[in-house]
């Protein structure tokens, strides 16, 4: 069938089964990904492996403007009236899903490498599921805020993460090979690099944008200015291998901080014209990308990581609450919302894989196999069960307007 009339039937079929799940008081996201497993590798087969990675750059897209949409939900001065509680709810969930995971598998494993690995792993969101419930469910509150904070801010502190972790495996799995002591530097020094560019290329091009876009005064006309500087932002990710969402999160950031807020809704009001279309398409090609015979494979390492993820993420973000002394509905949900894993996790796990077979020893190569096979597997999990705690949560909190 032709790619174009596909993508089409595609569409439109997502459009009714997400409408069947919302019958179903789910969120319409998982009617678009079954509806693209049905279409995919696990199904029909319509969008095959080579088709799926031909149109990845649609999923790239979708992120940046969902990473654009989060940026422009930051201002400083409602950060400022929610206090130091998210930098505290951040920083607690990322690094308590790093040490239980961490804890959990090398008591499974007695593995140190492979259990630094899959702690790397854990801090890494999916920013798309959550940002997707919100806007199908119109939500406004504290709450909602905070977790376009969290969701925003927290890959970076993963990736920093992982190069940390990464570098210390790296060390240890060489340091086997050789007997010879390994620096851990260089991989710091690269996730170091990876946030310091993305934020410095965010910002040009954020400023540029918004000094373009002050002079456009019909708003219909701002979403062609928009596209324009989420795909140039695309564009620099990959070719300076920066963070994708990083980048386009500080071009919403910048302009909702330098701009008068009339400017910002403007541009706002645009994107929710915009993001119904990128949503369906995002995760109906998800879906497609599934690969449910993985399941199975899941094995007791994918268990223990599923559930010592869910624990550090939700545990860790009501202890960060706590300390940070937020009201009680953030403190309570927060940690319901944030457990979607998908796109960036996989992309860390393709990293290790690669970066392991270099390494050239059994141990590195067994590794990087688990690591890529189970977090395949597990983000399924993660992607199915996440929108719907977020809508409950989000429900409990009495911040939904639908």
């Amino acid at each position: 069938m032709n790619t174009l009339a596909l993508i089409g039937i595609t569409v439109v079929a997502s459009y009714y089964m997400g409408h069947l799940a919302k019958k179903m008081k789910l969120p319409s996201l998982i009617g678009y990904m079954v509806l693209g497993v049905i279409m995919g590798r696990s199904g029909f087969g319509y969008f095959g492996i080579d088709l799926v990675e031909k149109l990845d750059f649609i999923n790239e897209i979708a992120l940046g403007f969902v990473a654009f949409s989060i940026g422009i939900e930051l201002s400083i001065t409602s950060l400022k009236k929610q206090g130091t509680g998210i930098i505290s709810i951040i920083f607690a969930e990322s690094f308590a899903a790093f040490f239980i995971v961490l804890g959990a598998i090398y008591l499974l494993t007695k593995d140190l490498p492979m259990a630094l690995i899959f702690a790397a792993m854990a801090p890494a969101s999916a920013p798309a599921g959550t940002v997707a419930v919100i806007h199908e469910t119109k939500s406004k509150g504290s709450l909602t805020k905070a977790l376009y904070a969290v969701v925003g801010f927290d890959d970076g502190l993963a990736i920093i993460i992982f190069g940390f972790a990464a570098a210390m495996a790296t060390s240890l799995l060489s340091n086997e090979a050789s007997g010879q002591a390994a620096s851990i530097w260089p991989g710091m020094i690269a996730a170091v690099r990876e946030i310091g560019l993305s934020l410095l290329a965010g910002t040009v091009i954020g400023f540029i944008f918004c000094n373009l876009v002050r002079f456009v005064h019909d708003k219909r006309d701002m979403i062609v200015l928009t596209f324009a500087a989420v795909l140039i932002a695309i564009g620099a990710s990959q070719q300076w291998h920066l963070s994708l969402i990083l980048t386009n999160m500080v071009i919403g950031f910048i302009l909702i901080n330098t701009r008068k807020k009339e400017l910002a809704d403007k541009v706002s009001s645009q994107l929710l014209i915009v993001m119904p279309l990128l949503f369906i398409l995002f995760f109906s090609l998800a879906g497609a990308h599934l690969n449910l015979s993985a399941l199975p494979s899941l094995g007791v390492i994918g268990l223990v990581y599923i559930a010592a993820r869910s624990v550090g993420l939700m545990g860790g973000a009501r202890l960060g609450g706590m300390f940070g002394k937020v009201e009680d509905k953030i403190k309570k949900y927060i940690g319901m919302g944030i457990l979607s894993q998908a796109g960036v996790a996989i992309g860390l796990a393709l990293i290790v894989k690669h970066d392991f077979a270099a390494i050239g020893t059994e141990h590195a190569d067994k590794i990087g196999i688990s690591v890529i096979t189970t977090v395949t597997a597990t983000c399924i999990f993660f992607e199915l069960i996440g929108p719907i705690l977020t809508k409950i949560a989000l429900t409990k909190a009495g911040e939904t307007n639908v």
